[in-house]
């Protein structure tokens, strides 16, 4: 028996111990081990071949099985927990070997949907966790100040509960309630306000049960005042401390209250109808009374073990168990732990890293702008989010405002009726997709899908009229019928509306589902990102960045799929080149060669985070909603000085020039000699403006200009390349006018694309110190690819030419980068996706390597 066989058999008996311990019906074993089998000879398995067969048996144990009667289940009821403890794998090194498992195995889409989701709603219950102990510290006294229980007989069984009792008490109740909700089990702000129900219900029925009230801390604020008097008689109405929650920890009051109101009282009221809370259904109390208690506890124990079993979900009572540390691979707050411990460094870090899934990273493309914050939590962030949602909106309706009305009216073709029927259309069309998942759960996610539908329906009224002002201002009496009947606009301005109450409610947000929902062409809908940002400068930093991100995705990745409208504009157009769409000012030039060389670093090419930022003097792309969504040009290119302004800005030269004065070549200068020139722009309105200028020659044929004197004050000095196009040289001599840019939709999205490209390959160049040389060579490569083998990028990443690029230049320079070595820098990028480098297209097949690594 060879070395690999007899591993073999050991792997094999290890596995059958495992099947046994966890009762494994026959049918999930075998699957499990072929399954295994199968990828073990293609792949290598770093680490223990037991984490793997976990993996193996969670797929097998989750897929359909028939039923003793008709039709099929899905899974065998094997409880996750019992897998992973049974396997000796902590909870989040299992999620990062069940990705890699789903790559090699090529399972369905829709599993690794289920296994995503199974991850966000395990993210969202750490980050609540993390809330839990601290507030209820905070409410009730903790184990130590609690006295000595009386030893009772046999007979006496009922008794009070104590405080760790009620903390587990307290914590199922509300993982049972989450998981019931779908929609709110991974909405991190909604299933905070959740908790707070919970504790609601807990400390009013502490409060009305006589004998319960020795479980509060007297030192909580929320207390009534007269708490600690002998003769305190809780008031005759209805008990509510949401309020006093909602502000001592952070809360939002309104949305509170209307999850109490609409998904709280009614589960409950459900749990109390069927006895699985023991008390008074009226009022929603007597749980905690010592004759209910102990059965309320075991029957809810038992119907949250049913649900898990049935739904394939994670037991969250893994956070309150006394191995809670190990069984979920990070530090976990304990009741009984002292505060400090719970602050310490270690714990800190860990904490940051669990909840690293429900942040945004800063791309490459904003770091510039913004810094990293670390220590601000998932949670506090969201809440900041949605408060700034609803600053935003306070005092505004569904519908459009009598200005917009008014503007709408004032068009040729009123769009006002097909506006609010499309609306109306896409609301039929999301309320669809949401809905409800469980008896329990009916008709309330469809009242939550419709409450973020008329969020963003607010929202998308308030910034199209933002967005139809600054058009107004750009071009004037203009009849503006035209762009506001383009269907793709209004429907990528609401998809994006949409996207963002969604990612507001729901870090890290779920795109692309909203553009898969609405059947939304990427290519199409990035168009409306950068319009919205510039044109609503009260979004949360986060929502910015978090826009950033998804423009960031459309144009590295889900624009070139082979069904994008991309193609079909590339038919009647040729693709441009880098220098033919970016400002001469934003180019590195190569002193080597007349071209144009890298884009520099990262300018205002996209909604970046200086659109909402105080930052000056960064120019936005110049192109209003026409040249978006409007046909390509087809007359000559005109080329304009000042670019549009951004709203809120007024300028003399707000108005597009009609007509600019060029000059013509007629002889050389010798270099040394100083040159008076001037810019003539005239306007519309017939207004000139002159600028004077100073120039010396240079050597490359260029002008290198000098500051000018006015009245004493020193003019600073403008760029030769924005000036080219409108020098009048006073001596009668100048250098011939450049190339104009090309304009329109097609241009533009390849100057965002080449922007970042150039970004993500300096930085990779960096990581890997590639001189400059190599790198201006390695970005010649990359852009005659993208020129001329447009083709290529069908269906493949940006990532994954810039990394070729990479290579093949140092290969053929004879510099030592081997392709081990550029993946390892790329992993180091905030975008950076192992999908990228493990599965890659060739000749309309993926191609996968064969390596996954416990790492």
């Amino acid at each position: 028996m060879s070395d690999e066989e007899e591993l073999l058999v050991k792997v094999r008996t290890r596995f059958e111990d495992l099947c046994r311990a966890l009762n494994m019906d026959e049918e999930a074993s075998t699957e499990a081990w072929r399954s295994y089998e199968n990828i073990s000879r293609n792949f290598t398995l770093e680490g223990s071949e037991l984490h793997w067969l976990a993996c193996a048996l969670y797929v097998a144990c989750r897929s359909s099985v028939p039923t003793v009667g008709k039709g099929t289940a899905e899974g065998n009821y094997v409880s996750l927990t019992r897998v992973l403890r049974s396997s000796h794998i902590s909870l989040i090194e299992f999620f990062s070997k069940l990705k890699k498992w789903q790559d090699m195995a090529k399972l369905p889409q829709d599993f690794c949907q289920c296994t995503d989701t199974l991850e966000r709603n395990f993210t969202v219950s750490a980050v609540i966790f993390k809330k839990y102990v601290p507030i209820f510290r905070s409410i009730f006294k903790t184990p130590s100040e609690e006295p000595l229980r009386v030893h009772r007989s046999r007979k006496q069984r009922r008794h009070p509960c104590s405080v760790s009792e009620l903390f587990n008490f307290c914590w199922v109740l509300y993982v049972h309630a989450k998981g019931n909700f779908p929609m709110i089990s991974d909405d991190l702000v909604n299933s905070y306000h959740l908790l707070l129900c919970a504790l609601d219900l807990v400390l009013t029925n502490a409060l009305l049960c006589v004998a319960r009230r020795d479980l509060l801390n007297p030192n909580f604020k929320g207390l009534p005042e007269d708490f600690s008097s002998r003769d305190y008689r809780p008031s005759l109405g209805p008990l509510c401390f949401m309020e006093q929650l909602c502000e001592l920890h952070d809360g939002l009051v309104l949305e509170a209250k209307g999850v109490k109101e609409h998904f709280w009282k009614p589960f409950i009221k459900k749990l109390f109808h069927k006895r699985i809370l023991r008390g008074k259904e009226d009022s929603l109390s007597g749980f905690l009374d010592p004759m209910n208690f102990g059965d309320s506890f075991l029957s809810l124990s038992r119907l949250y073990e049913e649900h898990v079993l049935a739904s394939g979900g994670l037991d969250e009572r893994i956070f309150t168990g006394e191995g809670a540390s190990e069984d979920i691979g990070t530090p976990e707050p304990s009741l009984c732990e002292g505060v400090e411990n719970q602050d310490s460094a270690l714990y800190r870090e860990h904490t940051i890293l669990n909840a690293s899934v429900l942040k945004v990273s800063t791309s490459l493309t904003g770091r510039k702008y913004v810094q990293e914050v670390h220590l601000a939590s998932p949670l506090s962030t969201a809440m900041k989010s949605v408060g700034r949602l609803h600053t935003l909106l306070s005092g505004t309706k569904h519908g459009p405002s009598a200005k917009l009305t008014q503007i709408l009216r004032g068009c040729s073709r009123d769009p006002s009726d097909v506006i609010s029927q499309r609306l109306k259309d896409m609301l039929d069309i999301f309320t669809q997709h949401h809905k409800d998942s469980s008896d329990d759960s009916k008709g309330m996610e469809k009242d939550m899908a419709v409450k973020f539908f008329h969020l963003s329906e607010a929202l998308y009224y308030r910034i199209l009229e933002s967005i139809v002002e600054r058009e107004k201002m750009i071009l004037g009496d203009a009849d503006l019928s035209c762009i506001l009947e383009q269907d793709m606009f209004h429907r990528s301005l609401l998809a994006c509306c949409l996207e963002i109450v969604t990612f507001s409610y729901r870090p890290p947000g779920d795109f692309p589902r909203v553009i898969h929902t609405f059947q939304l062409p990427a290519y199409h809908f990035y168009k409306v990102i950068e319009v919205l940002v510039r044109s609503e400068q009260g979004l949360f930093r986060e929502v910015v960045k978090h826009l950033n991100q998804v423009e960031e995705q459309i144009l590295e990745s889900l624009a070139w799929t082979s069904d994008s409208p991309l193609w079909q504009s590339l038919q009647s157009a040729q693709v441009p080149s880098c220098q033919e769409v970016m400002p001469p000012q934003y180019l590195e030039q190569n002193e080597e060669s007349s071209g144009a060389g890298i884009p520099l670093t990262p300018t205002s090419q996209g909604p970046d985070l200086s659109t909402n930022s105080s930052i000056k003097g960064v120019s936005p792309s110049p192109t209003t909603l026409q040249d978006r969504y409007g046909p390509p040009p087809t007359g000559g290119f005109r080329r304009r000085l000042f670019v549009d302004p951004v709203e809120g800005e007024t300028s003399a030269t707000s108005t597009p020039p009609s007509s600019i004065t060029k000059p013509s070549l007629i002889a050389t200068i010798p270099a040394g000699q100083t040159v008076v020139a001037t810019a003539t722009v005239t306007a519309n309105n017939g207004q000139t403006l002159t600028i004077p200028v100073q120039g010396i020659p240079n050597e490359n044929g260029g002008f290198t200009f000098i500051p000018v004197q006015v009245g004493g004050a020193t003019l600073q000095p403008l760029p030769a390349q924005t000036l080219t196009n409108t020098l009048t040289i006073q001596s009668g001599v100048t250098k011939a006018a450049s190339s104009p840019l090309r304009k329109g939709s097609l241009s533009l999205f390849f100057r965002k694309v080449f922007h970042l490209a150039s970004v993500r390959l300096r930085d990779l160049c960096a990581k890997l110190d590639i001189p400059s040389d190599l790198r201006r060579k390695i970005w010649t490569c990359f852009e005659h690819s993208l020129v001329h083998s447009t083709e290529m990028m069908k269906d493949r990443h940006l990532d994954q030419l810039l990394m070729c690029a990479v290579y093949v230049m140092a290969k053929v320079t004879k510099e030592d980068r081997s392709f081990q070595n550029i993946m390892k820098c790329y992993r180091t990028q905030p975008q950076a996706s192992s999908n990228v480098y493990r599965s890659v297209l060739i000749s309309n097949t993926h191609v996968h390597t064969h390596t996954y690594s416990s790492s």
